[in-house]
């Protein structure tokens, strides 16, 4: 039986807890923090990390590959960028979820809920091949202003792996772990309460952590940012996870899973 760590984090654009935009930190500042998160991915030695606000190459955050950096300096040398805001010019830039592993990524695809240049969202699904079999992982970040977006982003999110089930469910060891920054609480009649009442029609899901709250950082208030693990992961623990790295704080959680056969 394997024991897997999977953190989720919106690491908004590596500028830090205080609420000053990314684009008044100079790129020293940027690195430095980097550093600090990949140090901490260490420490919590993390096997899989989901990312949310990560720039490819972003005029406002340094103008460097945010992913790669954290590849050379984490210890995970596997990663997966979907960006879903693309914008060339003088200020250029280019963001969106990413997906750091200690196992190779199989496979991996993008989908934006929109067409905007700044400020859009979207989640990665990429399949990871962990030591108890490909890992179906979904990695979303929700509008964080309009429940009626929140709700269409959802139902797209439910339709998109009602296909993926239908296409790749054979290779799969387990249902897809969804993850990421939802921008409402749980107990709210919105998207995370949806997304868990359909995820619970085809497999029996846990919403992690059951306690604690991400938003914001310094003197959280909201809880905002989840995990929701399938049956097939067992004996599951999760925390919020105690740093200044961000607007959010992250969300660890650890489950055992046996090695066998596909779904």
């Amino acid at each position: 039986m394997s024991r897997l760590r999977l953190l989720t984090f919106n690491i908004a654009h590596a500028r830090g807890a205080m609420p000053l935009h990314q684009g008044l930190r100079s790129g020293a500042k940027i690195r430095s923090n980097l550093l600090k998160i990949a140090a901490l991915i260490q420490r919590l030695k993390v096997d899989i990390v989901a990312l949310q606000e990560i720039d490819e190459n972003s005029r406002w955050s340094g103008s460097f590959d945010h992913l790669a950096f954290l590849r050379e300096h984490s210890g995970l040398g596997y990663g997966a960028h979907g960006v879903h805001n693309r914008r060339v010019g003088r200020y250029h830039l280019n963001y969106g979820n990413a997906i750091l592993s200690r196992w190779p990524i199989h496979h991996f695809d993008t989908v934006s809920f929109g067409r905007g240049t700044v400020g859009e969202k979207g989640f990665l699904f990429a399949e990871v091949d962990s030591p108890a079999g490909r890992l179906p992982l979904v990695n979303i970040h929700l509008n964080h202003r309009s429940r009626v977006q929140r709700l269409k982003q959802a139902a797209l999110l439910m339709k998109y792996l009602d296909e993926q089930r239908a296409r790749r469910s054979a290779q799969w060891r387990m249902s897809p772990v969804v993850c990421g920054d939802f921008n409402t609480p749980a107990t709210a009649p919105d998207a995370t309460a949806t997304l868990l009442g359909y995820l619970e029609q085809s497999r029996n899901y846990t919403l992690l952590p059951k306690t604690g709250r991400t938003f914001p950082s310094l003197l959280p208030a909201r809880a905002l940012d989840y995990v929701f693990l399938p049956d097939e992961c067992r004996m599951p623990h999760a925390e919020v996870v105690r740093c200044m790295l961000s607007d959010h704080r992250p969300v660890l959680v650890e489950f055992s899973c046996e090695s066998g056969q596909p779904l």
